[in-house]
């Protein structure tokens, strides 16, 4: 149990997890966010949350070429309006990574 900026008690499952890599990283300035929610949101509803943390970063450029695990699911290929994510699930952005 945590507490929240308004002084209510919040469980862990009241929070999206949001995981950066690399690029993202870098552009973010963090590992990662913990975003408050009341209950199911969509994955383009967590990108604009994630933007508007970081304005004035290079995030939104960076995020367009990351491929996007959404709990160990890709979800690239679908419409990120129509993926739903669950309270205490995690959203990691994952830049394309040279090498091999």
């Amino acid at each position: 149990m945590s507490v929240a900026l308004d002084g209510s008690k919040r469980n862990e499952t009241d929070t999206i997890r949001v995981h950066y890599w690399a690029s993202a990283r870098a552009a973010a300035g963090v590992a990662g966010d913990e975003l408050l929610v009341d209950g199911p949101i969509s994955l383009a509803e967590v990108v604009r949350r994630v933007l508007e943390l970081h304005p004035g970063t290079r995030l939104p450029e960076v995020l367009q070429a990351c491929s996007t695990l959404v709990g160990d699911r890709p979800a690239n290929a679908e419409d990120p309006g129509s993926i739903i994510v669950e309270p205490g699930s995690s959203v990691e952005f994952l830049p394309p990574f040279a090498g091999g």
